[in-house]
């Protein structure tokens, strides 16, 4: 009895110093894990500042050098509504959201309207298309429209946006190809089905112009330059070589350097994990059947069958909208010649294709639940 003494107290003095380690351990966790949420919170904060103070603004009036209003800042917001009542970032995008199909809006108006403009100056100083022209006067035509686009004339004080007669014209005209484009026009049925928009997607001119200008807005916004800055309210964003919207340098350095420092993080968590990892000398014991497999389900637990065959359901729907979804890539008004855009519009496919997937990982997270439980 004597002899056994020592050793049963130092079993118990082991299993003290265990407990201790453990605590401390939980400490360190506890200590990484406040440390992990105040740091990103922190980042979140700071960053979303940032972004509201540098957000571009919304003028109150968009008028012309002679003081004639062209749209307001109203018309902007409304035209927001009513781009979102088609498809929204379902049918094209605005800034760079992930276009499928259809363009990116402010990508597409921004290109139109530097090359309308470029051409209104050639043929005012040339008499020819700005594709027709030598090089050397190519490049002199590119730097008078940097010039009048990448200024900033928001005047903060009074909230208008003075535009030049040469982006008034442009926005004049380039609104005639996007009242046609959603409307049906002939002339833009190809166009049309390219970007599987389906005819007549917006009816009424008036709603017409209310998009017109938030697209405008949209295209300002990606070259006008901030207050005291050279680049951009979007960071030069989209690529654009007739109006200078190039990367900056601080951009490819700043990409580089995230990319360099997530795969960092990547190699010292797995480093900490590979060397803090003890060696199992007694292997884990499972059990020789799954233990779900071998109940008998209680009549409550059967009751849950009804949420999996909505799930299996809900399932067979979201591919078949991803069978339609697919579909209007080739064929962008119809599905093997029916004529189905009509009655069921691509932003409408591709909408509830997206939807469905959270509807059925939802429902099939409750039914398990319930059946577990």
């Amino acid at each position: 009895m004597a002899e056994k003494m020592p050793s049963l107290i130092t079993q118990k003095l082991v299993k003290i110093n265990l407990l201790k380690d453990k605590k401390m351990n939980y400490k360190k966790l506890w200590f990484s894990l406040i440390a992990v949420i105040v740091i990103s919170f922190g980042g979140l904060i700071y960053l979303g500042s940032e972004i509201y103070n540098v957000a571009p603004p919304i003028p109150k009036r968009v008028i012309s050098e002679d003081g004639k209003v062209v749209f307001t800042g109203q018309d902007i917001k409304d035209g927001m509504n009513v781009w979102q009542s088609i498809g929204g970032q379902q049918l094209g995008t605005i800034w760079g959201h992930g276009s499928y199909v259809a363009p990116d809006w402010s990508a597409d108006w921004l290109h139109r309207e530097a090359v309308y403009i470029l051409n209104l100056y050639s043929m005012k100083r040339f008499n020819q298309p700005y594709d027709k022209i030598p090089v050397e006067d190519q490049a002199m035509l590119r730097a008078l429209l940097q010039e009048n686009l990448r200024k900033n004339t928001y005047d903060s004080k009074t909230g208008d946006l003075v535009i030049s007669p040469e982006v008034v014209e442009a926005f004049n005209e380039i609104s005639k190809h996007y009242d046609g484009l959603f409307t049906n026009d002939p002339k833009l049925n190809k166009l049309r089905e390219a970007y599987a928009i389906q005819k007549n997607a917006i009816k009424d001119p008036a709603r017409l112009k209310l998009m017109n200008s938030f697209f405008f807005w949209t295209a300002w916004a990606t070259v006008t330059n901030r207050p005291g800055q050279e680049i951009s309210y979007t960071n030069n964003w989209p690529h654009e070589d007739l109006v200078g919207n190039k990367p900056t340098a601080s951009l490819i350095l700043w990409t580089g350097f995230s990319v360099i420092l997530l795969l960092a993080g990547i190699g010292l968590l797995a480093s900490y994990y590979a060397s803090s990892r003890k060696d199992e000398t007694e292997p884990e014991q499972y059990p020789e059947k799954d233990p779900l497999l071998g109940l008998t389900p209680t009549p409550s637990m059967k009751a849950t069958l009804k949420y999996f065959w909505v799930v299996t359901g809900l399932i067979l729907l979201q591919i078949v909208m991803g069978v339609i979804t697919a579909h209007y890539g080739v064929e962008g008004e119809s599905f093997y010649g029916l004529p189905l855009s009509e009655y069921l519009p691509y932003a409408v496919s591709r909408t509830w294709h997206i939807q469905l997937a959270l509807f059925w990982i939802a429902t099939s997270w409750l039914a398990t639940g319930l059946y577990i439980a």
